[in-house]
């Protein structure tokens, strides 16, 4: 089970896993109402290396990306429920609208981003490539995101 860390924490344990040569990866989102096309993504990201953190947009960021409404589950729930699987060896919570800073200062080997990144710019590719990390594009289960969940809880009124 993983742990939510404040990102000074995520450092140390960072060094710790350099020392011992092992692979960080680490991939970001919202995580709002998490489902099983979330599961099987950070599943998949889990395996391209020995520890996976991930980076979860806290409340006031994810407003400002998703928009009124949102998010549906507080950030210290989600991190909380995120921090509960498998996959997951850390979250840290973070409000900026990118995951630069936490790339910058993890400098994670792997950063892995949904395959719907495979046609439109990926914000943080270049801070990635600048410390020589590597980014992987994993696919997405078809029709399972938050929007379409939210969606068809909606059409339940």
């Amino acid at each position: 089970m993983g742990e939510v860390l404040k990102l000074s924490e995520a450092q140390a344990l960072r060094d710790t896993l350099r020392e011992a040569g092992q692979t960080l990866v680490f991939t970001n989102g919202h995580f709002d109402l998490l489902h099983i096309g979330h599961l099987d993504y950070l599943e998949k990201a889990s395996r391209l290396g020995d520890a996976l953190y991930v980076g979860m947009n806290g409340d006031a960021s994810t407003r400002r990306l998703k928009g009124p409404g949102r998010p549906l589950v507080p950030d210290a729930e989600r991190a909380r429920l995120l921090a509960a699987l498998a996959p997951v060896a850390a979250v840290i919570i973070f409000e900026e609208d990118t995951a630069d800073s936490l790339l910058r200062a993890l400098q994670p080997d792997i950063y892995v981003k949904g395959g719907d990144y495979a046609d439109k710019p990926l914000p943080e590719r270049p801070t990635v490539e600048a410390y020589g990390g590597r980014v992987e594009l994993i696919e997405y289960l078809r029709d399972h995101s938050t929007t379409q969940l939210i969606n068809r809880t909606r059409k339940l009124e």
